[in-house]
């Protein structure tokens, strides 16, 4: 029995054989579960390249990859405008696959199993995309891009790429040496996520650790004597508040 529509499917696989096999299986299932593979790709960059131009309903995607692994992509995923369902692949045993549960609408334990494709698809005509939070918490580490809504694509900003971000109404400014880019994210959660990159020097700012070169003092002249960050390849310079100045004064071991 057909349960509806064929569903456009990405498949986003780091092995060929991984990715030739579920392309075979959704082959086998197209009876009851139809689909149309839109594209498949071999890491999450790829996959929001593909989905620029290829829409999906639902993404198969696997855990563990280079450059940018499932987790992170399913999170890139929740901002477009009508980000697809997303299930995980996964060479990972039952135990600890169980929280994956709370983030996709569902997991896949590989070798992927014909009905369990089938399940899991039948699943996904139902169920609303994973919650970027639930992701957060499911994610080994802290992400490597940034990910912003422009003209209708999602744009991948590199975090190791930029030098503050700072908290301007209700959202979040990230700055590279190139240009800016507005985030949709709170500038409290960025800081835990990147505790480690980040440093907050003023309560609407965090500053990339590595990217300080030194600070100045600055506002004799106005009578507010304060002190500035400066920052390796931008001329701006971002105040240090009096609240935040022994920890960036401790950090930089001044």
């Amino acid at each position: 029995m057909i349960c509806g529509p064929a569903l456009r499917v990405a498949i986003v696989d780091d092995e060929a054989p991984a990715r030739a096999r579920l392309r075979d299986l959704l082959g086998d299932i197209a009876e009851t579960q139809p689909t149309v593979v839109v594209g498949v790709a071999a890491n999450g960059v790829e996959a929001l390249r593909l989905l620029e131009s290829e829409p999906a309903d639902v993404v198969l995607a696997d855990i563990r990859m280079p450059v940018m692994d499932g987790v992170e992509l399913a999170r890139h995923l929740g901002r477009l405008e009508r980000p697809p369902a997303v299930i995980f692949t996964t060479a990972y045993d039952e135990y600890a696959v169980q929280a994956f549960e709370l983030a996709a609408v569902d997991y896949l334990l590989k070798p992927v199993r014909a009905q369990r494709l089938a399940d899991a698809l039948a699943k996904a005509r139902r169920h609303l995309p994973p919650s970027d939070a639930a992701l957060a918490g499911l994610a080994p580490g802290a992400r490597q891009h940034f990910s912003v809504s422009e003209r209708g694509r999602v744009l991948l900003v590199p975090v190791a790429e930029v030098l503050f971000l700072r908290a301007e109404s209700k959202y979040v400014t990230a700055r590279s040496v190139a240009r800016e880019y507005l985030l949709d994210e709170s500038l409290v959660q960025l800081e835990q996520e990147f505790a480690g990159r980040f440093l907050r020097v003023h309560r609407n700012c965090l500053v990339a650790r590595a990217a300080v070169v030194g600070v100045e003092r600055a506002g004799e002249h106005e009578g507010e004597t304060h002190w500035d960050v400066l920052l390796a390849g931008l001329a701006e310079r971002l105040p240090i508040s009096r609240r935040q100045w022994p920890t960036v004064k401790q950090m930089l071991g001044i």
